[in-house]
């Protein structure tokens, strides 16, 4: 059973860009009420699917560096990393569906 880790300014690099797998990364925050409606969704994605992709998450409040670095403008927005490259991107809260139809290529 895979979660949902906390990613930073400091492990980005290292935990998304060098990945192994595909990674789904959310940008969040406290404040963002969308955000804390999509978290459940992508904590079942990565219980269901953590074998095939990581799924991270970063706190846009205490890590400014790496969403100011990857054009991250609103909240909440998943980007899905590919062999270090950005593949994805989505603005907004998606629903469950709309997630898996997105990472269906690397399920």
């Amino acid at each position: 059973m895979a979660t949902v880790n906390e990613v930073t300014d400091a492990t980005f690099a290292d935990v998304v860009l060098k990945s192994d797998k595909p990674v789904l990364v959310d940008y969040w925050a406290d404040w963002c009420g969308p955000c804390k409606q999509v978290a459940p969704i992508i904590e079942e994605l990565a219980q269901s699917h953590g074998d095939k992709v990581t799924f991270v998450k970063m706190d846009t409040n205490t890590n400014p560096v790496t969403p100011a670095n990857n054009h991250v403008l609103g909240l909440p927005t998943i980007q899905v990393y590919v062999g270090g490259e950005l593949v994805k991107a989505f603005k907004g809260a998606k629903s469950k569906s709309a997630l898996l139809k997105a990472l269906e290529e690397y399920l």
